[in-house]
This record gives structure tokens, sequence and C-alpha cells, in this order.
């Protein structure tokens, strides 16, 4: 990855579901990857998954697992993380912006009004948190005279998707990405959104596994955590990425595209098809 040397990631939100597995498949290109997350333990939140076993995960993978635990709804935290990051590695290479708050009521239907209010958290731990830990992230990545930052996201930033609130934040993130992208060009900087498919994380398999007759299909179609990381790799390895950058990137074309396949040896699909294409953004620029 990058020019031969050992890649430096930092995953947030990597205790479960996709952080979890986009920093195992870092990891298994042998990069040292930081990885977030409020649950130290296996028994401090109400899914499974944990720092440590994340940590044990990676190092399984053949890399080196840097574990931390923070809070990015506390900026002081996010700040110490990439202080330790400077300190112990003097750079960065990946930032994956993962962290989101999703409320256990995020799929309830009806009007949003009906919903609880705090399903905006996720304009805070999802929108906010990235822009954040991007801010700090960005002497890092200057540093090395290239870098990648991906903002994972959803077709929820075209579509409605759970609501407003999810759909807001999915939004931002993505137009975030493409005004980031603005100001690293000089720094060879790319920036993406990165649109993953239905994963089997930790909390979907719980919704599954409650009705496995009614979603069989759509467990037959998800895609594994680890192919997006898988991605993020590839993009990575690529000397023509900054291509992409400022783009809104379908994780399953993304992957077809760099030959990508899932844990499993299947090729992903699109569903663009279905939800329509990506967000594109206007070309102007106004400072």
């Amino acid at each position: 990855m990058g020019q031969g040397r050992q890649c430096v990631a930092v995953v947030t939100g990597a205790s479960r579901g996709a952080g979890k597995g986009i920093a195992i498949a870092l990891g298994s290109t042998g990069a040292t990857v930081y990885i977030t997350g409020r649950s130290w333990n296996e028994n401090d939140a109400g899914l499974p998954g944990s720092l440590q076993a994340t940590a044990e995960a990676i190092t399984a993978a053949g890399g080196t697992a840097m574990p931390v635990c923070c809070d990015h709804s506390d900026d002081s935290q996010v700040e110490a993380l990439f202080a330790q990051v400077k300190e112990q590695q003097g750079r960065l290479d990946i930032l994956v912006n993962n962290a989101t708050a999703l409320h256990d009521a995020l799929t309830v239907t009806g009007p949003f009004w009906e919903k609880p209010l705090d399903l905006t958290t996720i304009w805070d731990v999802g929108m906010r948190s990235h822009y954040v830990a991007s801010w700090y992230a960005a002497p890092l990545l200057q540093a090395n005279g290239e870098g990648l930052v991906v903002n994972t996201s959803s077709f929820g930033g075209r579509i409605y998707m759970h609501g407003p609130a999810y759909g807001a934040g999915k939004a931002a993130v993505d137009k975030m990405a493409h005004d980031m992208a603005v100001d690293f060009r000089p720094e060879n900087v790319t920036v993406i959104s990165l649109w993953m498919g239905l994963l089997l994380t930790e909390r979907s398999r719980r919704v599954f596994d409650a009705e496995p007759e009614k979603y069989a299909d759509l467990v037959a179609g998800a895609e594994h955590p680890e192919f997006s990381g898988r991605v993020i790799a590839a993009l990575w390895a690529d000397p023509g990425r900054m291509e992409y950058s400022g783009k809104v990137c379908i994780g399953a074309e993304l992957g077809a595209a760099y030959g990508v396949l899932d844990i499993n040896g299947r090729q992903p699909a699109s569903h663009r098809d279905f939800f329509g294409p990506p967000t594109t953004f206007g070309d102007a620029i106004i400072d």
C-alpha cells in the first residue's frame, strides 16, 4: 500500500459493524490500524463487539492494532487521539470516518415527529464528528504528501431511508467529502464518501435472526463489513486514486472496478438500478 512503507490508518467507530470490518481488512494488508470506540470490553454495550475483540482480529489478520477508547462526541478526546498518532507515528495515511450514532428506533416506521428526537444524534456523532476528526487529522495527512479520507455513507444520502434525520446526516457527510476534497487537493489527499450496501453487522444480524425466513433474500445479497475495507485498501493502493476525489462512490462498483471480492468470494451487486446513481455536485468553487 502507498509507497512501500507500512500504512498507518485510523478507523473510527470500530468496536463492531462496518468499522470493525474495515479495520480488519486494512490490518490484513499489514497496516498499523488505530481503532476507536467506547466499548473496551464485550459487555460495554447492548450489541456484541468491543475494541479488544477488534484489536485481536486485526492482529490475527496480520496487522498492528492500536485500540483507543474515544467518545467522538467529545472533541478533546478526538484531539488526544490524533496527538497520540502524531507522537507514535508522525503521520497518517488513511482516515476512515465511520463513527455514527444509530438510535435503536432508527428503523421504526412512521413520520419523524412520532420518533424520538434523539435520532438527531447522528448529526453530532456522524456528521459533526467526521468534520472534527478530519480537522485534527489534516496536519498528519499533509505530512505525507499524500493521503486518503473516507466517509462511510449510504444511499440514504439520496433517497428516503429511515426518515429525515438519517437522510440529512448522510447527505451532509457526502457533501462534506466533496468540499474537503477541494481544500485537500493541493496536498494530494483524496477524499471520498463511500456508499456501502446492506451490511451483515451485529445490528442487522439481530434483526435478521429474529425473522430468518422474512429476510433470507436480503441476507443472501448483503455485504460483509470487511468488503468495504478491501475496497478502501484497493483505492489506497491505486496511484490514480485522486481521480475519485470529491466523489460519492458506490462501494460495490468501486470494488468491481478494482476486482475486489467479498470474503465469501462474491462480487457484491450495486443497488444503482433500484436506488439511483450517486449524488453529484457542481464544479464551481467560491472561496
